[in-house]
């Protein structure tokens, strides 16, 4: 009786070569999902606390844009406003847009007390946002 030799990879090199692939494309996608790096904690608003709230739909990028400008922003001022997001696809997401008449890309400012001061809708740029912090604060005494 003859050996004849196996060509190839043994079969358990192969799976583990085919679980490593898996393994690394599933890691890829998991990392390239979307996410918001803001709480979506709604309740935070009138807790003694200027908060600024941004309606987004993850489907548009309108609101994402506005999520850049907030990361530009959030270091210079996360110790006095809470930074929250909306998320226009879900049900409580849904009813504060519809609660503040809200569009993808607005952005509500709400006072210490949790009085809504001012709506910007789709903030034309980084500085524009700016200057609406910068009023909350001054409304707010700061």
């Amino acid at each position: 009786m003859t050996n004849v030799p196996t060509q190839g990879f043994p079969r358990l090199r192969k799976w583990l070569i085919y679980l490593a692939i898996t393994t690394g494309v599933l890691a890829l996608v998991w990392s390239q999902l979307p996410r918001s790096p803001y709480s979506t904690d709604l309740s935070r608003i009138g807790q003694g606390q200027a908060a600024m709230v941004l309606a987004y739909d993850i489907q548009s990028m309108g609101g994402m844009a506005v999520m850049g400008m907030m990361d530009d922003l959030r270091d210079q001022y996360a110790d006095r406003i809470a930074f929250l997001v909306a998320p226009l696809g879900a049900p409580k997401g849904q009813a504060f847009g519809r609660q503040f008449g809200l569009d993808n890309g607005s952005v509500v400012l709400f006072s210490p007390q949790g009085v809504a001061v001012n709506t910007v809708h789709l903030p034309a740029d980084t500085a524009a946002l700016k200057l609406a912090l910068d009023n909350l604060l001054a409304r707010a005494g700061e």
